[in-house]
């Protein structure tokens, strides 16, 4: 452990809380600092902050406590209670925004860790200038920006740390008696939170397809509220597509353990896929490359058509009123890369991450 006036004393902390809200991504992408605390500090008690409906993909990380926080206000009110009678030493937030600060103020904890870029910065007791401090540059995955902040309060933080998910017992028996057989499988993700990152249901038809002739038995998994989506791909496919819209997070991440190879837009889905060791053909349209590139050893390419305009906030295309950059990438493309990483887990190739485009 390092010292000087920002270094926290980690020695004497004894209970932690990590703060990281929103989405399944998010959450994946956090991982690496668990484990980091948690080697670095086995003294620590941890907890991590997640919202509720979000939580159960942490469920049985070894050494963490869960804390889920509900979306209304008056369950926020209560979790900020419920935390500050954990006593927490040090409270460490990842997300940074208007809820995590005030959950963080509400621990009331000696240590109070974030960006000077966060909401009400004086919630904060430690607050560090930008993840560029550590790293010396700007240009950063995700996993590297959080894992820089503990790092700038005393940590030893290895760069290369990965995403880990727990195994789920209980889901891997479910996903196996729903799958059935075992023969190769390929799973497919063919939804988005935003038509910018959505490719078009007839391309994931193409590539259903295509797996198919490979070998591989073909799934595709989306939420219930995009369960028309998965509709689209299956009456586009000239091919069986399993369809899952009813699992549950551990069921999902289950079932990319079980795949041989993931397809699929930039989403959370592919962040469990990436997680799990699952090789990967990860489809990118506005969404910032560097930043949320999957984060694995596994083979993996991302494949993406270049805009000007990327990356961008993605709720909706202001430069050309559609998503040409997602819209625009060929399934030969696609099919390509399949290839390349399908012959790599084949011959098992050494690791590659690689960029089509």
């Amino acid at each position: 452990m390092r010292s000087g006036p920002n270094i926290i004393p980690w020695h004497d902390v004894r209970r932690i809380l990590v703060i990281r809200l929103r989405s399944i991504g998010d959450t994946v992408l956090a991982t690496p600092v668990l484990t980091t605390l948690r080697r670095e500090l086995p003294q620590a008690e941890i907890d991590i902050a997640l919202e509720e409906w979000v939580a159960p993909l942490l469920e049985g990380f070894e050494g963490v406590g869960i804390q889920s926080i509900g979306a209304d206000a008056a369950a926020r009110l209560r979790a900020a209670a419920r935390l500050k009678k954990r006593r927490y030493d040090a409270v460490i937030n990842l997300h940074g925004g208007s809820t995590s600060s005030t959950l963080t103020a509400a621990t009331l904890a000696k240590y109070r860790l974030g960006f000077s870029h966060y909401r009400f910065p004086r919630t904060y007791t430690h607050l560090y200038g930008s993840p560029a401090d550590l790293w010396g540059t700007a240009e950063l995955h995700s996993v590297e920006q959080q894992l820089a902040l503990i790092g700038l309060a005393g940590i030893e933080v290895d760069r290369a740390e990965p995403t880990t998910l727990p195994v789920n017992a209980e889901a891997e028996a479910s996903i196996a008696t729903r799958i059935g057989s075992k023969e190769r499988l390929a799973l497919l993700h063919p939804a988005a939170a935003y038509e910018t990152k959505q490719w078009p249901a007839a391309n994931f038809a193409r590539v259903a397809e295509h797996l198919a002739s490979l070998g591989f038995r073909v799934a595709a998994v989306a939420a219930r509220n995009e369960a028309e989506t998965l509709a689209s791909v299956q009456q586009a496919a000239n091919c069986v597509i399993q369809a899952f819209d009813d699992l549950t997070l551990p069921e999902v991440t289950a079932l990319a353990r079980r795949a041989d190879v993931f397809v699929g837009n930039d989403s959370g889905i592919a962040h469990i896929a990436a997680a799990v060791g699952t090789p990967s053909v990860v489809i990118f349209g506005s969404s910032n490359r560097v930043h949320w590139r999957p984060w694995t050893q596994a083979p993996n390419e991302i494949v993406f058509e270049e805009f000007a305009c990327q990356p961008c906030p993605g709720d909706r295309c202001r430069e050309y009123g559609e998503p040409r950059c997602i819209l625009t990438i060929p399934v030969h493309r696609v099919l390509s890369a399949i290839d390349r990483i399908t012959a790599a887990g084949e011959a098992d190739a050494p690791v590659r991450i690689n960029i089509a485009r």
